[in-house]
């Protein structure tokens, strides 16, 4: 009898349980009850869950009420793991669930690992009606190793769920690794009438195969595949994550992903139609709008490039919302699952300071000086709202160092004409710069970073550090007063002129080039060969200014100078023939003007005998620099030789 009762009373909770797990899985899945981002209601429903969960586990582990724990166990689960901070949790409730199965089944496993959990529990547990709720718990095990990129365990545990050792790889086609054919393959238990779930396994099973798809796609079997090359592989694993079951804004970011792909594998035009179908999925993937820009750039097309970096600055300003997923009732998502640094990488926005920084350099690069203009004070206004607190300045953005903005902004007001803004913004680089750079900096040799990690390369490599910060806070100080030279001689201000580019040669004799038997041309630091070609510009510069003022001479030194800081310097060497032939030494000047026409023409741009280009703050100086074609000159001379030739007949 009491055996009976007992019995009767069992049948009783598990009716009740099962009663209460419906009502509060098809609370969830009501209209209007899975609202996204709807915390309190999802914490609510988790509650209840875990309620339910602590109730059922006062008793010990019966083989007829372990389907419906397990069940709630799952959504109980589902609501903790779709919380981005509680995945751990979620793991460790995974493994408490199994411990009650061997436990109903007279066996234990506390000492086992979670991989030899579950070859115990399913190589063992054979009870046909735990079969659905195992693979339920499987799912959920294999979304939590799939978030932490363990793609090896999730292979073995699905091949425990198939029953199968080995697909063979005869199964797979030439996209798919043995993971996606393990998942495709997976035949999910039915799920009973009676156990009602918030995302149902088959559900969770497709957002699996999106998600490994997509994260392989990237991965591959490390990031090598998509960072080194192999671009076919990457490309047909992300087709394959497309056509998986996935929210629009994980598909938007999966065609973000495929167009950067084809960018890389050289076709500039499939990229930019992925890149499209990704907008028309979401546009608000903002992503794929700034990669839109950089294919363009690519491409040459500098109007559709600025018209989508507008559009780009336009939509980060009116700041929209996050899009809904389009499964509401999917707590586990794709999105949930794939978080890679290539991905955080792909996808990262863009500050709207940045994307108008790029609008303003773009611009300049291109002549647009008016647009430019107009671009650099803007960004130069978003400075003062704290842009340093906004955006990281430390090389990840594609804002460069703000001294360098300034010098741009400063070379964009000169070619439009506003020559005394010029000169104020370079007047701002001078005074933030006046004590960050020692009175003398010396290089006794080559700047080379150390090899091997030791305490005392460690302190090396900071005096390195050290150093290139002060020759990059030279150079900005130095450029300052270039441009402030080539306005002043603008506005026909001659001798101003010639005293900024005095100051500029001035602060370069703070620092001693090059060290003893180091010759200039020998592989110089980037930031010393740009300290070069500020020390030629203003040397061309004073030297046109004492051309002005007939002082031919002085002018013709500082051309001679010039060619020892850059030997065979075409603008240079163009000048001193002019200042040789204004001083009347023809013949010299003759010599060296064949000398000059023998050479091939360099590259706008470009040092001489050197592929590194110029900073974009200097290129307007380099323009600047160039010697003008001069008709007269070149006639002169050769009349000149002309009439050398007839005096001296061979």
């Amino acid at each position: 009898m009491k055996r009976r009762r007992g019995a009767a009373a069992e049948r009783g909770c598990l009716r009740a349980w099962t009663a209460e797990n419906r009502g509060l899985a098809q609370r969830w899945r009501e209209p209007g009850g899975a609202v996204p981002g709807a915390a309190a209601g999802r914490q609510q429903q988790r509650g209840g869950f875990g309620e339910l969960l602590l109730s059922m586990r006062g008793l010990p582990a019966t083989i007829p009420t372990l389907p419906l724990e397990l069940t709630v166990l799952y959504n109980s689960l589902i609501f903790t793991m779709g919380a981005s901070d509680s995945a751990m949790e979620g793991q460790e409730g995974i493994r408490q669930g199994l411990l009650r199965v061997l436990e109903a089944c007279g066996a234990c496993g506390q000492d086992l690992s979670t991989e030899e959990l579950w070859q115990k529990v399913l190589q063992e547990v054979t009870v046909a009606e735990l079969q659905a709720p195992l693979h339920q718990l499987g799912a959920l095990q294999a979304a939590w190793w799939l978030s932490v990129g363990r793609l090896g365990s999730i292979t073995s545990l699905l091949r425990l769920l198939s029953n199968t050792e080995d697909l063979g790889k005869a199964h797979w086609s030439k996209v798919e690794n043995e993971l996606l054919s393990l998942l495709k393959a997976w035949r999910v238990p039915a799920e009973g009438d009676s156990l009602c779930l918030v995302q149902s396994t088959r559900d969770l099973k497709e957002i699996l195969c999106t998600s490994a798809a997509f994260l392989q796609g990237l991965c591959g079997g490390g990031l090598q595949e998509f960072e080194a090359g192999n671009f076919p592989t990457a490309h047909s694993l992300l087709q394959e994550a497309a056509g998986g079951f996935c929210s629009k804004k994980v598909l938007a970011q999966i065609k973000t992903c495929l167009g950067c792909c084809a960018q890389r594998m050289g076709k500039p035009q499939t990229a930019l139609q992925h890149l499209k179908q990704a907008l028309q999925v979401d546009f608000h993937c903002l992503p794929a709008l700034s990669h839109v820009a950089a294919v363009y750039h690519e491409l040459g097309e500098t109007d559709a490039e600025l018209q989508a970096l507008a559009l780009l600055y336009e939509a980060l300003e009116e700041n929209p919302p996050a899009t809904a997923s389009s499964s509401p009732y999917f707590l586990i998502r794709t999105e949930l699952l794939v978080h890679t640094p290539v991905l955080a990488s792909l996808l990262r926005h863009r500050h709207p300071s940045e994307v108008k920084y790029l609008l303003a350099q773009r611009c300049l690069q291109n002549g647009r000086v008016a647009d430019a203009v107009e671009h650099y004070l803007d960004f130069l206004a978003l400075l003062q709202e704290g842009l340093q607190q906004q955006v990281p300045l430390d090389g990840s953005s594609a804002i460069p160092r703000i001294p360098e903005v300034f010098l741009e902004a400063a070379s964009a007001l000169e070619q439009a004409e506003r020559y005394q803004d010029a000169i104020t913004v370079c007047e701002e680089v001078i005074s933030r710069t006046t004590g960050l750079i020692p009175r003398v900096l010396l290089l006794e040799e080559r700047l080379e970073q150390p090899e091997c990690p030791s305490p005392q390369a460690g302190l090396a490599g900071g005096l390195l550090a050290q150093k290139k910060e002060s020759l990059s806070c030279l150079a900005w100080r130095a450029a300052g007063y270039l441009h402030q030279g080539w306005v002043w001689g603008k506005l026909g201000e001659v001798k101003e002129a010639v005293t900024q580019f005095s100051r500029c040669l001035g602060e370069l004799l703070r620092v001693q080039l090059y060290g003893p038997g180091v010759e200039p041309t020998e592989n110089l630091l980037p930031e010393v060969e740009v300290l070069q070609k500020i020390r030629l510009l203003a040397l061309i510069g004073r030297g046109m200014q004492f051309l002005e003022l007939g002082r031919h001479k002085k002018a013709l030194l500082d051309f001679q100078h010039g060619l020892q800081v850059s030997p065979g310097d075409s603008a240079a060497a163009s000048y001193l023939v002019q200042a040789l032939w204004n001083l009347d030494r023809k013949q010299e000047a003759a010599a060296q003007w064949q000398k000059l026409s023998q050479r091939p023409p360099k590259k706008d741009g470009q040092q001489e005998g050197q592929g590194r280009p110029v900073p974009l703050y200097l290129v307007s100086c380099l323009k600047q620099a160039m010697f003008p074609h001069s008709d007269d000159l070149a006639r002169s001379i050769q009349n000149y030789l002309g009439s050398t030739t007839q005096d001296h007949p061979s």
